[in-house]
């Protein structure tokens, strides 16, 4: 018993960390994380066309319309603290019927960095905002 309340509650700060992230616009829904490079292993980083550093952050994007894998057009901005903004530039992977959309950035330290996604299928363009705390890998 002892033993487990430790766990139980490690479990329940765990939660929050787990959360989905995603924004849902009709039938349309936009999933999308962001991580550090140097979590990749180097020949999944290498054939996806990614730098692995522990000072370059990745954001994935996967556009879903009715559930099923759907193409679109990604762009966006990442801004730090200072107001620094670095303009994104994803490509598209496709991989066993999945399509996301994967963009690099640079960080310097640990920060806070803003995150400003334009996600357009159509003649829809939607656009999503959030924050991302980032940590260089030591």
């Amino acid at each position: 018993m002892r033993r487990i309340i430790p766990f139980l509650i490690a479990l329940c700060l765990a939660l929050p960390a787990a959360a989905e992230r995603k924004q849902s616009f009709g039938d349309l829904d936009v999933h999308y994380s962001v991580f550090n490079s140097s979590f990749i292993q180097p020949d999944i980083a290498a054939a996806a066309g990614l730098v692995r550093s522990k000072t370059q952050g990745v954001v994935n994007v996967a556009v879903l319309k009715a559930g099923k894998a759907s193409t679109a057009q990604v762009s966006g901005q990442v801004k730090n603290l200072l107001g620094q903004s670095t303009a994104l530039t994803f490509r598209q992977v496709t991989e066993s019927g999945a399509i996301y959309y994967l963009a690099q950035f640079p960080f310097s330290s640990r920060e806070i960095i803003s995150f400003t996604l334009d996600v357009r299928q159509g003649d829809n363009t939607q656009r999503i905002t959030f924050n991302q705390e980032m940590f260089p890998d030591d």
